[in-house]
């Protein structure tokens, strides 16, 4: 009995100790700690005790402050690994109260930004292939769970590191791993990467509260942070719940009732289809509309199975074809949306198509181009553009939600603050799509950002790459105006800042998805950048950007830098995507061409050019690259108001 009371005394007393010693979660099995640097480990224990760590058999001790805090720093290491790291009380060395293993050291990044970067492999171009082939167990990632708080906080919600093989790496982000295996291939060295991303957030959700207030643009919103408490969190994910039931689930019988042929919609109001909720002219909506167009279909139909195209339609939507239901609630990650309808319900004469479609957050309805909808046997193609007929609000209103991860600071606080201080090579970054309303501004966010992280790293100016936005969108026929022109602009301005890099993608976009599928190209951009500026490989790492003009009686001739062997097309055809104007500023498409490391540019329509612009829109036709295939950077030569600017 005695002996047995000594175990569970002693096994009591163990419990308490290591309940006294504790890491953040990021501090894992399976992590990769930067080489060359003094590495910090930190965490929480009973003030006054004092704790060791030992990696490699070197031994590193620090005391708990009166707030519990302590932190060691681990003598630098040059890559390798795995090696095991043990923390413990240091007056009592043979309990070991906490043991990781699998340890690395080598370079680790962090990799943050909005849906692009947080875009999975098995999201991407090639997945299954390259799943398959990413047993790569000197990369190892981990993804910070995604959490919005209203203060700094010291651990994350979730998350810990793991090993990139074929059963892990499907969830990681695909930019972040194509980066980490060119980095791991070319140098030859462990490379774990920190995953903190959210889709659809702002620049200003990344920053904290004190760079911010320095600034007038955010000065007010943040301060506006001070009115919420939890509890608007709590009702806003309730709210959220209620939100999505209600889109995916029809309210009040609607699909039972409003896709029948004899439904009565003689009240109901018209529009020209393909069109977009912001295009109704109805001003801005959030809920559910139906939509509804029966259509005479030739004899030649009958007895056959159908197919029905919706062209690109945006948000969530349910198709229905004389009442009978053909798909539901399918969330458009394609192109195109085909459908089959079968021949047994298919009537001779007059047949009803209605659409149950989500319109959200400033989106919805069906994309251009006209052509792209229709009905076909297979022979015969039946437009389904023009008339349709629409109503709102025959559904029940969906609560509005306030999405407060997209409100200042609040991903910083909960999934920036607990990481610093850990050890890192540098920062790579993709985002900017949330911000191309307010581009202008952008050009001071962005930079203050980079120094609001820099500065409490306090690793000095580490590097920060970043992912310039592709082209998106429709293309348009003339010289106009873009926001994702002057946000790529903002984003180039940038490389100002020390120690910066970015990656221009205006080739790899898709006018269909703001999602472009070619990760591989984009990770490989960026690793391109790191290869040169911080493992200094003998490398051409950037594609040509603008230098200087100069007037040449009716032509602009413009020079670069980065072209490499020299400049081309990538097509082989004559170049495309330049624009010129005079005086009036009214700009025209350009002849250019190539001379050397230049290119003169040049317009019937503008007899005394003063400006140049090149690739300026949100999806330009553009062609022109260096020798190593790497596109120019958009630019213009004016300085003319931007349609962001205040």
């Amino acid at each position: 009995m005695k002996n047995i009371l000594s175990v569970l005394l002693f096994l009591i007393l163990n419990i308490s100790v290591s309940a006294q010693i504790s890491l953040p979660k990021f501090f894992s099995s399976h992590m990769v700690l930067q080489r060359n640097i003094k590495i910090p480990v930190w965490g929480n224990a009973k003030p006054g005790t004092k704790i060791s760590a030992v990696i490699k058999n070197k031994k590193t001790t620090a005391v708990a402050d009166a707030n519990g805090k302590w932190m060691v720093h681990l003598p630098k290491f040059k890559a390798g690994g795995p090696y095991q790291l043990k923390i413990f009380e240091t007056k009592n060395p043979q309990t070991t109260l906490i043991k990781l293993d699998d340890i690395l050291i080598g370079d680790v990044w962090l990799a943050s930004g909005q849906s692009n970067m947080e875009w999975q492999v098995q999201q991407a171009q090639d997945a299954a292939n390259e799943i398959a082939k990413a047993n790569f167990h000197q990369i190892h990632f981990i993804v910070v769970g995604q959490d919005k708080k209203l203060t700094p906080q010291q651990d994350i919600l979730s998350g810990k590191w793991k090993v990139c093989d074929t059963t892990n790496v499907k969830e990681f982000s695909a930019v972040a791993y194509y980066f980490a295996r060119k980095i791991y291939q070319d140098q030859n060295i462990p490379i774990g990467i920190i995953q903190s991303t959210w889709g659809g957030t702002p620049i200003e959700s990344w920053t904290s509260r004190e760079m911010l207030l320095s600034s007038s643009i955010t000065h007010s919103r943040i301060l506006a942070n001070d009115t919420l408490t939890i509890n608007n969190f709590i009702k806003d994910s309730l709210d959220e719940i209620r939100f999505w039931d209600m889109v995916y689930h029809p309210q009040n019988n609607s699909d039972k009732i409003i896709p029948l042929p004899e439904y009565n919609d003689s009240g109901w109001q018209t529009v020209e289809m393909p069109k977009l909720i912001k295009d109704f002219g109805i001003g801005a909506y959030v809920g559910m509309v139906w939509m509804r167009k029966t259509i005479a279909l030739p004899e030649s139909f009958a007895g056959k199975n159908l197919t029905l195209n919706l062209g690109h339609p945006e948000m969530n939507y349910s198709l229905y074809f004389n009442g009978n239901e053909i798909c539901k609630t399918v969330w458009n990650a394609n192109p195109k949306q085909s459908y089959t309808i079968p021949a047994g319900i298919v009537k001779s004469g007059g047949n009803t198509i209605s659409l149950r479609i989500a319109m959200l957050w400033g989106g919805g309805g069906l994309n251009p181009p006209a052509e792209n909808i229709y009905i076909t046997d297979g022979v015969s193609k039946i437009s389904l553009a023009g008339k349709w007929l629409y109503k709102k609000d025959i559904e029940t209103t969906i609560p509005q939600i306030h999405y407060y991860h997209y409100y200042p600071a609040l991903l910083y606080n909960a999934m920036i603050n607990p990481l610093i201080s850990y050890g890192i090579k540098g920062f790579i970054w993709y985002q900017g799509e949330a911000n191309d309303s307010a581009a202008y501004n952008y050009r001071k966010l962005f930079p203050m950002m980079i120094n609001d992280w820099r500065q409490r790293w306090h690793q000095g100016n580490l590097p920060f790459f970043y992912v310039q936005l592709a082209n998106y969108k429709r293309i348009k026929p003339i010289p106009s105006e873009s926001e994702w022109a002057e946000l790529r602009e903002a984003q180039m301005l940038t490389l100002s800042q020390p120690n910066t890099g970015m990656a221009c993608t205006i080739d790899l976009g898709d006018a269909e998805t703001i999602h472009p599928l070619n990760k591989q190209e984009v990770g490989r951009r960026l690793a391109l950048i790191a290869n040169q500026q911080v493992y200094k490989q003998d490398c051409i790492a950037s594609g040509p950007m603008y230098k200087s003009y100069r007037t040449e009686e009716n032509s602009i001739r413009i020079s670069f830098t980065n072209t490499a062997s020299g400049l081309s097309t990538k097509d082989g055809k004559e170049v495309t995507g330049f624009a010129i104007a005079g005086s009036d500023k009214q700009f025209y498409w350009a002849k250019a061409i190539i001379e050397g490391n230049e290119v003169v540019v040049s317009s019937d329509k503008v007899a005394e050019p003063v400006a140049v612009r090149f690739a300026w829109a949100d999806n330009p036709v553009c062609n022109l690259i260096n020798s190593e295939g790497l596109p120019v950077v958009p630019f213009r030569t004016d300085n003319w108001k931007e349609v962001t600017q205040k």
